[in-house]
Protein backbone atom coordinates (compact mmCIF):
# COMPACT_ATOMS: atom_id res chain seq x y z
CA UNK A 1 0.00 0.00 0.00
CA UNK A 2 1.42 3.19 -0.49
CA UNK A 3 0.93 6.45 0.77
CA UNK A 4 -0.97 8.05 -2.00
CA UNK A 5 -3.13 5.56 -2.02
CA UNK A 6 -3.41 5.71 1.75
CA UNK A 7 -3.92 9.77 1.52
CA UNK A 8 -7.21 8.70 -1.14
CA UNK A 9 -8.66 6.69 1.15
CA UNK A 10 -8.35 9.47 3.74
CA UNK A 11 -9.64 11.98 1.65
CA UNK A 12 -12.41 9.57 0.96
CA UNK A 13 -13.60 8.68 4.32
CA UNK A 14 -13.77 12.27 5.54
CA UNK A 15 -15.48 13.71 2.53
CA UNK A 16 -18.47 10.70 3.37
CA UNK A 17 -18.08 11.73 7.21
CA UNK A 18 -18.95 15.78 5.86
CA UNK A 19 -21.35 14.17 3.29
CA UNK A 20 -23.54 12.37 6.52
CA UNK A 21 -22.34 14.32 9.31
CA UNK A 22 -25.49 13.16 11.41
CA UNK A 23 -25.25 9.58 10.46
CA UNK A 24 -21.25 9.40 10.79
CA UNK A 25 -21.69 11.58 15.04
CA UNK A 26 -24.42 9.22 15.61
CA UNK A 27 -22.35 5.72 14.50
CA UNK A 28 -19.38 6.69 16.79
CA UNK A 29 -21.42 8.39 19.89
CA UNK A 30 -20.63 5.36 21.49
CA UNK A 31 -16.85 5.55 20.85
CA UNK A 32 -16.75 9.31 22.03
CA UNK A 33 -18.62 8.51 25.51
CA UNK A 34 -16.30 5.34 26.01
CA UNK A 35 -12.95 7.40 25.26
CA UNK A 36 -13.98 10.84 27.34
CA UNK A 37 -14.91 8.33 29.78
CA UNK A 38 -11.50 6.40 30.19
CA UNK A 39 -10.10 10.17 29.82
CA UNK A 40 -12.18 11.99 32.15
CA UNK A 41 -12.64 9.94 34.91
CA UNK A 42 -8.93 8.70 34.37
CA UNK A 43 -7.88 12.05 34.96
CA UNK A 44 -9.73 12.84 38.08
CA UNK A 45 -8.19 9.47 39.47
CA UNK A 46 -4.76 10.44 38.37
CA UNK A 47 -5.44 13.52 40.70
CA UNK A 48 -6.78 12.22 43.57
CA UNK A 49 -4.36 9.63 43.92
CA UNK A 50 -1.59 12.38 43.53
CA UNK A 51 -3.53 14.54 45.84
CA UNK A 52 -4.23 11.96 48.66
CA UNK A 53 -0.60 10.52 48.25
CA UNK A 54 0.81 13.95 49.04
CA UNK A 55 -1.73 14.13 51.83
CA UNK A 56 -0.66 10.88 53.54
CA UNK A 57 3.21 11.32 52.99
CA UNK A 58 2.50 15.59 54.98
CA UNK A 59 2.65 13.03 57.77
CA UNK A 60 6.06 12.44 57.72
CA UNK A 61 7.92 9.59 56.42
CA UNK A 62 8.75 8.79 59.38
CA UNK A 63 5.09 8.80 61.29
CA UNK A 64 2.93 6.00 62.65
CA UNK A 65 -0.05 6.52 63.25
CA UNK A 66 -1.81 4.42 65.75
CA UNK A 67 -5.55 3.68 66.10
CA UNK A 68 -8.12 0.74 68.00
CA UNK A 69 -8.66 -0.09 64.71
CA UNK A 70 -8.06 0.05 60.88
CA UNK A 71 -9.93 2.92 60.41
CA UNK A 72 -11.79 5.95 62.27
CA UNK A 73 -15.02 4.92 62.09
CA UNK A 74 -16.74 1.84 60.53
CA UNK A 75 -15.65 -0.97 62.88
CA UNK A 76 -16.51 -4.18 63.25
CA UNK A 77 -17.84 -5.88 66.28
CA UNK A 78 -14.55 -6.90 66.77
CA UNK A 79 -12.85 -3.76 67.10
CA UNK A 80 -16.20 -2.01 68.89
CA UNK A 81 -15.51 -4.07 72.02
CA UNK A 82 -11.45 -3.11 71.98
CA UNK A 83 -10.64 -0.86 75.11
CA UNK A 84 -9.45 2.52 74.11
CA UNK A 85 -6.26 3.55 73.46
CA UNK A 86 -4.89 6.05 76.39
CA UNK A 87 -2.55 8.59 77.69
CA UNK A 88 -0.56 5.55 79.45
CA UNK A 89 -0.21 3.56 75.95
CA UNK A 90 1.08 7.04 74.54
CA UNK A 91 3.44 7.80 77.94
CA UNK A 92 4.87 3.91 78.02
CA UNK A 93 5.51 4.34 74.05
CA UNK A 94 7.82 7.15 75.22
CA UNK A 95 9.42 5.26 77.80
CA UNK A 96 10.03 1.63 76.30
CA UNK A 97 10.74 2.93 72.38
CA UNK A 98 13.96 4.21 71.86
CA UNK A 99 13.74 4.40 68.03
CA UNK A 100 10.69 7.14 68.81
CA UNK A 101 11.61 10.61 69.01
CA UNK A 102 8.42 12.15 69.34
CA UNK A 103 5.08 10.67 70.66
CA UNK A 104 1.66 12.37 71.56
CA UNK A 105 -2.00 11.55 71.88
CA UNK A 106 -4.49 12.93 69.92
CA UNK A 107 -7.94 13.14 71.93
CA UNK A 108 -11.03 13.08 69.73
CA UNK A 109 -14.89 13.35 69.70
CA UNK A 110 -16.31 10.85 67.84
CA UNK A 111 -19.31 11.99 66.84
CA UNK A 112 -21.26 15.78 67.66
CA UNK A 113 -20.80 19.08 65.85
CA UNK A 114 -18.81 21.29 67.27
CA UNK A 115 -18.81 25.11 66.88
CA UNK A 116 -16.48 28.12 67.43
CA UNK A 117 -17.65 32.07 67.46
CA UNK A 118 -16.25 35.13 67.38
CA UNK A 119 -18.18 38.52 67.56
CA UNK A 120 -21.06 36.82 66.08
CA UNK A 121 -19.27 35.00 63.18
CA UNK A 122 -19.33 31.17 63.52
CA UNK A 123 -18.31 28.14 61.93
CA UNK A 124 -19.97 24.79 62.43
CA UNK A 125 -18.67 21.06 61.72
CA UNK A 126 -15.00 22.45 63.48
CA UNK A 127 -11.98 19.48 63.42
CA UNK A 128 -11.72 19.68 66.75
CA UNK A 129 -8.81 17.45 68.93
CA UNK A 130 -6.38 17.75 71.73
CA UNK A 131 -2.80 16.81 71.57
CA UNK A 132 0.60 18.05 72.63
CA UNK A 133 3.26 19.96 71.12
CA UNK A 134 4.92 16.93 69.38
CA UNK A 135 2.26 17.00 67.54
CA UNK A 136 3.73 19.74 65.04
CA UNK A 137 7.21 17.94 64.76
CA UNK A 138 4.82 15.83 62.50
CA UNK A 139 5.08 18.31 59.73
CA UNK A 140 2.94 21.20 61.22
CA UNK A 141 4.37 24.86 60.51
CA UNK A 142 2.80 28.16 61.40
CA UNK A 143 0.85 30.67 59.28
CA UNK A 144 0.89 33.64 62.53
CA UNK A 145 1.77 32.94 65.95
CA UNK A 146 3.18 30.05 67.54
CA UNK A 147 2.38 26.41 68.53
CA UNK A 148 0.76 25.47 72.40
CA UNK A 149 3.97 24.42 74.49
CA UNK A 150 4.00 21.86 77.34
CA UNK A 151 3.74 23.89 80.26
CA UNK A 152 0.23 25.19 78.80
CA UNK A 153 -1.10 21.72 78.29
CA UNK A 154 0.24 20.57 82.02
CA UNK A 155 -1.81 23.34 83.50
CA UNK A 156 -4.96 22.66 81.72
CA UNK A 157 -4.44 26.58 80.19
CA UNK A 158 -7.00 27.67 77.96
CA UNK A 159 -5.07 27.97 74.22
CA UNK A 160 -5.97 27.36 71.11
CA UNK A 161 -4.03 26.71 67.75
CA UNK A 162 -6.68 26.90 64.74
CA UNK A 163 -6.88 26.36 60.96
CA UNK A 164 -6.56 28.64 58.33
CA UNK A 165 -10.00 28.34 57.48
CA UNK A 166 -11.29 29.12 60.57
CA UNK A 167 -9.39 31.94 61.24
CA UNK A 168 -10.65 33.43 57.50
CA UNK A 169 -14.00 32.62 58.61
CA UNK A 170 -13.69 33.93 62.13
CA UNK A 171 -11.03 36.36 62.04
CA UNK A 172 -10.55 37.87 58.19
CA UNK A 173 -9.34 41.61 59.07
CA UNK A 174 -7.94 40.83 62.67
CA UNK A 175 -4.81 39.72 63.81
CA UNK A 176 -5.81 36.31 65.19
CA UNK A 177 -2.66 35.94 67.57
CA UNK A 178 -4.23 36.97 71.40
CA UNK A 179 -7.71 36.81 70.54
CA UNK A 180 -10.40 34.87 72.39
CA UNK A 181 -13.05 32.44 70.71
CA UNK A 182 -15.48 30.29 71.89
CA UNK A 183 -15.34 26.88 70.97
CA UNK A 184 -18.50 25.10 71.99
CA UNK A 185 -18.97 27.74 74.44
CA UNK A 186 -15.98 28.00 76.07
CA UNK A 187 -13.42 30.88 76.25
CA UNK A 188 -10.03 29.86 74.82
CA UNK A 189 -7.41 32.33 73.50
CA UNK A 190 -5.75 32.02 70.24
CA UNK A 191 -1.99 31.57 70.75
CA UNK A 192 -1.24 30.50 66.44
CA UNK A 193 -2.68 29.88 62.98
CA UNK A 194 -1.81 26.84 61.36
CA UNK A 195 -1.03 26.52 57.45
CA UNK A 196 -2.91 24.87 55.42
CA UNK A 197 -1.21 21.25 55.34
CA UNK A 198 1.29 20.69 52.25
CA UNK A 199 -1.89 18.57 50.61
CA UNK A 200 -5.60 18.39 51.67
CA UNK A 201 -8.16 16.10 49.81
CA UNK A 202 -9.94 18.50 47.05
CA UNK A 203 -12.47 20.78 47.93
CA UNK A 204 -11.55 20.10 52.01
CA UNK A 205 -11.32 23.57 54.57
CA UNK A 206 -8.37 23.61 57.45
CA UNK A 207 -11.29 23.47 59.86
CA UNK A 208 -8.43 22.84 62.84
CA UNK A 209 -9.09 23.66 65.79
CA UNK A 210 -6.79 22.16 68.20
CA UNK A 211 -6.57 22.42 72.26
CA UNK A 212 -3.62 21.62 74.30
CA UNK A 213 -4.56 17.90 75.55
CA UNK A 214 -5.35 18.44 79.25
CA UNK A 215 -7.35 21.44 78.35
CA UNK A 216 -9.59 19.28 75.89
CA UNK A 217 -9.85 16.72 78.58
CA UNK A 218 -11.18 19.08 80.75
CA UNK A 219 -13.67 21.08 78.40
CA UNK A 220 -14.95 17.36 77.15
CA UNK A 221 -14.47 14.76 80.53
CA UNK A 222 -16.36 12.01 78.95
CA UNK A 223 -13.84 11.47 75.75
CA UNK A 224 -12.32 8.50 75.60
CA UNK A 225 -10.87 7.98 72.38
CA UNK A 226 -7.32 8.44 71.48
CA UNK A 227 -5.20 8.49 68.65
CA UNK A 228 -1.45 8.47 68.67
CA UNK A 229 1.23 9.82 66.75
CA UNK A 230 4.62 8.37 66.56
CA UNK A 231 7.41 9.87 65.29
CA UNK A 232 10.37 7.67 64.45
CA UNK A 233 14.16 9.12 64.47
CA UNK A 234 15.21 8.92 60.55
CA UNK A 235 16.16 5.79 59.19
CA UNK A 236 14.73 3.84 62.38
CA UNK A 237 11.49 3.14 61.04
CA UNK A 238 11.23 -0.45 61.10
CA UNK A 239 12.81 -0.59 64.27
CA UNK A 240 9.80 2.06 66.09
CA UNK A 241 7.31 -0.23 64.43
CA UNK A 242 8.86 -3.00 66.35
CA UNK A 243 9.29 -1.18 69.10
CA UNK A 244 5.85 0.37 69.52
CA UNK A 245 3.91 -2.96 68.70
CA UNK A 246 5.54 -4.61 71.39
CA UNK A 247 5.34 -1.72 74.10
CA UNK A 248 1.66 -1.50 73.24
CA UNK A 249 1.00 -5.37 73.33
CA UNK A 250 2.40 -5.61 77.04
CA UNK A 251 0.74 -2.46 78.24
CA UNK A 252 -2.80 -3.56 76.54
CA UNK A 253 -2.07 -7.12 77.78
CA UNK A 254 -2.18 -8.65 74.90
CA UNK A 255 -1.58 -12.88 74.93
CA UNK A 256 1.41 -13.79 73.45
CA UNK A 257 -0.59 -15.59 70.87
CA UNK A 258 -3.24 -13.04 70.32
CA UNK A 259 -3.49 -10.69 67.57
CA UNK A 260 -3.32 -7.21 68.02
CA UNK A 261 -5.56 -5.26 69.73
CA UNK A 262 -4.73 -2.10 68.19
CA UNK A 263 -4.00 -1.10 64.07
CA UNK A 264 -0.37 0.69 63.37
CA UNK A 265 -0.03 2.67 60.35
CA UNK A 266 2.70 4.55 57.95
CA UNK A 267 1.81 6.77 55.44
CA UNK A 268 3.62 4.59 52.43
CA UNK A 269 1.20 1.62 53.90
CA UNK A 270 -1.89 3.83 53.59
CA UNK A 271 -0.68 4.80 50.48
CA UNK A 272 -0.15 1.52 49.02
CA UNK A 273 -3.79 0.41 50.41
CA UNK A 274 -5.15 3.76 48.55
CA UNK A 275 -3.57 2.54 45.28
CA UNK A 276 -5.13 -0.61 45.68
CA UNK A 277 -9.12 1.04 45.79
CA UNK A 278 -8.10 3.33 43.13
CA UNK A 279 -6.97 -0.15 40.82
CA UNK A 280 -10.33 -1.27 41.64
CA UNK A 281 -11.96 1.48 40.48
CA UNK A 282 -9.91 2.50 37.47
CA UNK A 283 -10.69 -1.00 36.52
CA UNK A 284 -14.39 -0.48 37.21
CA UNK A 285 -14.21 2.19 35.24
CA UNK A 286 -12.39 0.67 31.98
CA UNK A 287 -15.11 -2.14 32.47
CA UNK A 288 -18.00 0.58 32.32
CA UNK A 289 -16.21 2.68 29.12
CA UNK A 290 -15.67 -0.69 27.30
CA UNK A 291 -19.56 -0.86 26.87
CA UNK A 292 -19.79 2.62 25.26
CA UNK A 293 -16.63 1.14 22.90
CA UNK A 294 -18.78 -1.70 21.92
CA UNK A 295 -21.23 -0.50 21.05
CA UNK A 296 -19.78 2.36 19.10
CA UNK A 297 -17.99 -0.67 17.67
CA UNK A 298 -21.43 -2.53 16.65
CA UNK A 299 -22.44 1.05 15.18
CA UNK A 300 -19.39 1.63 12.73
CA UNK A 301 -19.69 -2.01 11.62
CA UNK A 302 -23.38 -1.30 10.78
CA UNK A 303 -22.55 1.33 8.80
CA UNK A 304 -19.96 0.29 6.77
CA UNK A 305 -22.14 -2.74 5.77
CA UNK A 306 -24.78 -0.07 4.31
CA UNK A 307 -21.65 2.02 3.41
CA UNK A 308 -20.97 -1.67 1.45
CA UNK A 309 -24.23 -1.97 0.14
CA UNK A 310 -24.21 1.79 -1.10
CA UNK A 311 -21.07 1.64 -3.12
CA UNK A 312 -21.07 -2.12 -4.20
CA UNK A 313 -20.90 -0.61 -8.07
CA UNK A 314 -18.09 1.56 -7.29
CA UNK A 315 -16.36 -1.71 -5.51
CA UNK A 316 -17.37 -3.47 -9.30
CA UNK A 317 -15.75 -0.24 -10.89
CA UNK A 318 -12.78 -0.42 -8.71
CA UNK A 319 -12.04 -4.17 -8.91
CA UNK A 320 -12.94 -4.01 -12.98
CA UNK A 321 -9.66 -1.92 -13.47
CA UNK A 322 -7.56 -4.20 -11.64
CA UNK A 323 -7.59 -3.11 -7.77
CA UNK A 324 -7.20 -6.13 -5.37
CA UNK A 325 -8.98 -7.84 -2.86
CA UNK A 326 -6.26 -6.42 -0.46
CA UNK A 327 -6.69 -2.93 -1.83
CA UNK A 328 -10.67 -3.15 -1.38
CA UNK A 329 -10.12 -4.23 2.40
CA UNK A 330 -7.87 -1.51 3.40
CA UNK A 331 -10.18 1.42 2.06
CA UNK A 332 -13.10 0.32 4.10
CA UNK A 333 -10.87 -0.56 7.29
CA UNK A 334 -9.41 3.20 7.07
CA UNK A 335 -12.31 4.45 6.58
CA UNK A 336 -13.61 3.04 9.96
CA UNK A 337 -10.55 3.82 11.49
CA UNK A 338 -10.58 7.50 10.41
CA UNK A 339 -14.27 7.40 11.56
CA UNK A 340 -13.27 5.67 14.94
CA UNK A 341 -10.20 8.07 15.70
CA UNK A 342 -12.28 10.91 14.98
CA UNK A 343 -15.13 9.87 17.70
CA UNK A 344 -11.77 9.29 19.78
CA UNK A 345 -9.94 12.66 19.28
CA UNK A 346 -13.45 14.42 19.71
CA UNK A 347 -13.67 12.09 23.25
CA UNK A 348 -10.22 13.64 23.88
CA UNK A 349 -12.01 16.99 24.37
CA UNK A 350 -14.68 15.56 26.12
CA UNK A 351 -12.60 13.79 28.55
CA UNK A 352 -10.44 17.63 28.84
CA UNK A 353 -13.57 19.32 29.75
CA UNK A 354 -14.69 16.83 32.78
CA UNK A 355 -10.63 17.37 33.54
CA UNK A 356 -11.22 20.95 33.64
CA UNK A 357 -14.63 21.20 34.79
CA UNK A 358 -13.40 18.68 38.13
CA UNK A 359 -10.68 21.09 38.42
CA UNK A 360 -13.26 24.08 38.56
CA UNK A 361 -15.47 22.31 41.12
CA UNK A 362 -12.39 20.89 43.39
CA UNK A 363 -9.26 23.57 43.42
CA UNK A 364 -7.43 21.54 45.24
CA UNK A 365 -8.11 18.71 42.80
CA UNK A 366 -4.66 18.58 40.74
CA UNK A 367 -6.68 17.41 37.40
CA UNK A 368 -5.10 16.69 34.67
CA UNK A 369 -5.19 14.86 31.35
CA UNK A 370 -2.51 12.07 32.10
CA UNK A 371 -0.36 11.26 28.64
CA UNK A 372 -1.44 7.37 28.90
CA UNK A 373 -4.87 8.23 29.71
CA UNK A 374 -5.29 9.85 26.46
CA UNK A 375 -2.82 7.29 24.22
CA UNK A 376 -4.70 4.58 25.50
CA UNK A 377 -8.04 6.60 24.62
CA UNK A 378 -7.11 7.38 20.85
CA UNK A 379 -5.62 3.97 20.38
CA UNK A 380 -8.20 2.12 21.54
CA UNK A 381 -10.62 4.19 19.34
CA UNK A 382 -8.23 3.17 16.41
CA UNK A 383 -8.40 -0.53 17.92
CA UNK A 384 -12.36 -0.78 17.47
CA UNK A 385 -11.95 0.97 14.38
CA UNK A 386 -9.69 -2.09 12.74
CA UNK A 387 -11.99 -4.86 14.73
CA UNK A 388 -15.55 -3.81 13.91
CA UNK A 389 -14.21 -2.61 10.48
CA UNK A 390 -12.66 -6.49 9.83
CA UNK A 391 -16.14 -7.96 8.87
CA UNK A 392 -17.67 -5.13 6.54
CA UNK A 393 -13.97 -4.81 4.41
CA UNK A 394 -13.91 -8.49 3.92
CA UNK A 395 -17.58 -8.72 2.62
CA UNK A 396 -16.73 -5.74 0.28
CA UNK A 397 -13.28 -7.44 -0.85
CA UNK A 398 -15.49 -10.82 -1.53
CA UNK A 399 -18.02 -9.25 -3.91
CA UNK A 400 -17.82 -10.00 -7.10
CA UNK A 401 -17.11 -7.29 -9.35
CA UNK A 402 -19.86 -9.09 -12.37
CA UNK A 403 -22.65 -9.27 -9.94
CA UNK A 404 -21.45 -5.78 -8.22
CA UNK A 405 -21.61 -4.13 -12.12
CA UNK A 406 -25.01 -5.06 -12.28
CA UNK A 407 -26.66 -4.17 -8.72
CA UNK A 408 -28.43 -1.43 -8.92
Amino acid sequence: MTWTSLNAGIRLALATTREHKMRSFLTILGVIIGTGAVIGVGSIIAGLDGAITNILRSFGPNTIIILKAKAMTDWTPEERRRKPLTLADARAIAERCPAVEHVSPYLFPMSGIHTARYKGNDIYGIDIGGTEEGYAAGGTTMKAGRFFSDFENSHHMPVVVIGEDVQKQLLPNEDPVGKWIQVDGEQVQVVGVMDRPAASFPGQDDTRVLLPYFTMHKMFPNLQENMILAIAYPGMLAEAEDEVRASLRLSRRVPFNAPDNFALSTAEQMIEQFHDITSIVALVMVILSSIGLLVGGIGVMNIMLVSVTERTREIGIRKAVGARKSDIIIQFLTEAVVLTALGGLIGLLLGWLVSRAAGLIFPNLPTAVPLWAATAGVLTSVGVGLFFGIWPAGRAARLDPVEALRYE
